[in-house]
Order: C-alpha cells, then sequence, then structure tokens
C-alpha cells in the first residue's frame, strides 16, 4: 500500500483520538495524505470539497433540519407523547414503550437522533424517574430510541448515503420505513422483558377510546408532516428537496400562526440551529468526499474487493464480516463520515455478492445508527448523561441489552432484504 494513503489513516486515527471535530480530522488528514503524495496538488481538496456540495439532493438537508428544529421548539413533541401515552402507557413498563413510540413519531419529524433524544430524552427521563424507574433504564431506553430518529424517514444519513452511492433517496426514504418500525418493536420487546425483570409496571389501565381519538386529534398536525412527506415522495408529487421545504412552510404555518408556540426568539433560535447543524454536516461532507477520492484514486475499492472475495464469495460469510467491520468503525467515527468514507469501498463489493443497494444503505445507516450509543462517539450516551446526570460509564451498560436488541435486528434485516425492500417493490 503507498505511503501516502498509510500515513492518511495513521494521521485521521490520531486526529480521531484526539478528539478533534471529525469534520477538521478528516480535512487534515487528506492534507496530510497529499504532502506525502507527488500525484494529488493542494487544490485537489478545495476542488473537492466544493463539488461534494454541488449535488440537488444535499439541499434537503438543510430544510428537513430546520423543520425538525421549528417542531423542537414548538409543542409537537409534547403531544406526540400523549399520543404514545395514550395507545401504550397500560402495559408492563409502560412508560419505556411511550418514550419508543415518541421516538419512532418524533423522529419521522427530525431525522436526527441526537435531536430525537434531547426532545422525547428531555421529557420523558424525569417523568420516568418520578414513576420509580430507574434512572440508568430510563436514560438507557430513551437514548437507544433516539437512534430511531435516523433509520426512520426522513433521515439526513439516508439522503447523504443516496448522493454517495447514486441511488434514490426517495427510494430509501420508503425502504426506512418498515426497518424503523421493526426496530422500534423490538427495543418495545426489549423493554418489555427488562420492565417484567425490574418490576416496573404500567398504569393497568387501557385509555379510552374517546381520549385516545382526542390525542390523535390535537397531535394530527405532527402525525401528517410524515404523510405529507412520504406521500409526496412516494406519489411522484415531488422530490426529497421539495419535500424538505413543504416540511418547513407546514412546520412554520402549523406552529407559527395555528398552535402559536413559536416566539420571535425561537425563531432566530431556529435560524441558528439550522446553520450551525448545516455547516458541521457539509464540513463533514465535503471533506470525507475528497478523502473518498483520494482513496478512489489509490484503487481501494479494487483492493478491498479481491481481498473480501478471496476470503470466500459467499455473502452469507461476508456479509457478517462486514457488519462487524462496520460496527467497529461506528465506535470512532461520526456516522456521516462512516457513509461518506465506506459507502465507496463497501458498495462495490456487495454490489459483486448480489445485495441490492437499497437494501444496503438501510443495512448501513442501522450499523450507523449503534454508533451513537457506544463510546467515544456515542454522542446520545452524551446527550443522555447531560439530561439525567448519570456517569457515562454507568449508562453504556445499562444500554448494552438494547444495543444487542438492535443488533440482532441488524441480523434480520441483513439476511431478510424484503424487510426493506418490499415497499419500494410495490
Amino acid at each position: 500500500m503507498d505511503l501516502a494513503i498509510i500515513l492518511t489513516f495513521v494521521a485521521l486515527a490520531t486526529f480521531l483520538l484526539l478528539s478533534v471535530p471529525i469534520g477538521i480530522a478528516i480535512g487534515l488528514s487528506v492534507v496530510v495524505g497529499m504532502t506525502f503524495s507527488d500525484m494529488l496538488p493542494y487544490e485537489f481538496l478545495i476542488q473537492k470539497m466544493i463539488t461534494s456540495l454541488d449535488v440537488f439532493p444535499l439541499m434537503a438537508v438543510p430544510f428537513f433540519i430546520m423543520a425538525g428544529e421549528i417542531m423542537q421548539k414548538g409543542s409537537m413533541a409534547q403531544r406526540l407523547l400523549s399520543v404514545s401515552r395514550a395507545l401504550v402507557g397500560h402495559l408492563t413498563g409502560g412508560m419505556a414503550h411511550i418514550s419508543v413510540l415518541t421516538s419512532l413519531f418524533y423522529g419521522s419529524l427530525s431525522g436526527s437522533a441526537p435531536a430525537t433524544v434531547a426532545a422525547v430524552g428531555g421529557i420523558m427521563i424525569p417523568a420516568m424517574e418520578k414513576e420509580k424507574y430507574s434512572k440508568s433504564f430510563s436514560t438507557a431506553v430513551n437514548t437507544a430510541a433516539g437512534c430511531l430518529g435516523v433509520i426512520i424517514p426522513p433521515s439526513v444519513p439516508l439522503i447523504i448515503y443516496g448522493t454517495t452511492a447514486g441511488v434514490s433517496v426517495g427510494d430509501l426514504f420508503i425502504a426506512g420505513i418498515i426497518p424503523g418500525l421493526f426496530i422500534g418493536f423490538c427495543l418495545m420487546v426489549c423493554s418489555y422483558i427488562l420492565a417484567k425483570r425490574y418490576g416496573f409496571t404500567g398504569t393497568g389501565k387501557r385509555a379510552p377510546i374517546k381520549e385516545i381519538a382526542i390525542t390523535f386529534r390535537d397531535a394530527l398536525p405532527a402525525l401528517m408532516v410524515p404523510i405529507i412527506v412520504l406521500g409526496g415522495i412516494y406519489g411522484g408529487l415531488t422530490t426529497p428537496t421539495e419535500a424538505g421545504v413543504i416540511a418547513v412552510v407546514y412546520s412554520l404555518i402549523v406552529e407559527g400562526l395555528f398552535l402559536r408556540t413559536l416566539s420571535w426568539q425561537k425563531v432566530i433560535d431556529v435560524f441558528r440551529g439550522t446553520a450551525l447543524t448545516t455547516s458541521s454536516i457539509f464540513l463533514v461532507v465535503a471533506t470525507a468526499t475528497a478523502l473518498g477520492q483520494i482513496l478512489l484514486f489509490y484503487n481501494l475499492p479494487n483492493m478491498l474487493v479481491e481481498i473480501l472475495v478471496s476470503i470466500s464469495d459467499n455473502k452469507y460469510i461476508l456479509l457478517p464480516i462486514i457488519l462487524i467491520f462496520l460496527l467497529i468503525m461506528g465506535t470512532f467515527m461520526d456516522a456521516l463520515a462512516n457513509i461518506l468514507i465506506l459507502t465507496p469501498l463497501l458498495l462495490p463489493v456487495v454490489k459483486v455478492l448480489g445485495v441490492d443497494p437499497i437494501h444496503f444503505g438501510i443495512v448501513m445507516i442501522v450499523c450507523s445508527s449503534m454508533g451513537f450509543l457506544t463510546p467515544p462517539v456515542g454522542v446520545n450516551l452524551f446527550v443522555g448523561c447531560s439530561i439525567a446526570n448519570i456517569s457515562i460509564e454507568k449508562l453504556s451498560v445499562a444500554v448494552m441489552p438494547f444495543l444487542l436488541t438492535m443488533i440482532l435486528a441488524l441480523l434480520a434485516l441483513t439476511f431478510i432484504p424484503q424487510i426493506a425492500l418490499w415497499l419500494p417493490g410495490l
């Protein structure tokens, strides 16, 4: 392997261990690689950083982020919580089920795992402690459920994967619906088993039909967002970018004019939060694309294909190896960086194995979402710790049953592709 590539990876690992922000770490590692390469000019980095952002589907990212910011500053999270409470609050471990179901609903609005933990966990963790749930269990279930924010569409990582892999973002959105619901169900089963073990009971009283109807009526503005977005895309009426614009306009009208939950200060905070989040994401996109181009220049994808195919051409042997690799990388690198860097490397391999790129995209996003639950880059863990005032060591142990549950669900998604491909195939 060329010295420039070796030094690039060494530099990236070093910068990550030093806790350098991921976008800057990738950019600096690219500079290191080009310094020791006599074939790549420094202008290469600037050109790739600019051209990587000149992609139409990426325009959807700031719009979906802004829509999530508007609804986070408004009242929609609380309304979704009321729906979940009416539907599953009576079950054993009812508060945990409420957390998972609300995270499913809210994830379809925000598209962000940390934002889902902050919005839902900020309400549910204190509420669960008041109901005598342990702090570690309360924080763990909300931290794990936050991962649904990037699995259930619309999702920023799905947009990034679609632009990187050259596949339809709309098809990815549709393909993510059943896997998101499936993983949410698995987390609820895990919550039920743990609640039985620890003696956490629900209300024991099923909500009347009238109460359920009222909560659905109050939450209808929030529940309409994924229907409008996904319905427009699946019906061929809008592109994902246009759907993002519609989501912003709709949420502004609903929260600002009808529900009247937005003040001018909150609107300013929405723009500030959108700008900060978008800029950090686009920095990762730009630098990771440049790094990916260097890897392509040195023919690393073909080398990886040859190495893996030399092990076996059986996908039931190679896919578990790829999953383990993705899970390990997720503990060290941000989800977006993983997608941007590893997609060009792994997509040729899975295509040789006959794996559909849409299916692999869902598998990759689920793998990447687990990185939010593992230190040292587990952002969900840090958000949960700050909400509950619990140590990251204690939370890392408490979240393990949910992480193992997600791994089992991942295996099912990997080897039963129709879970992801059934809806896009209709």
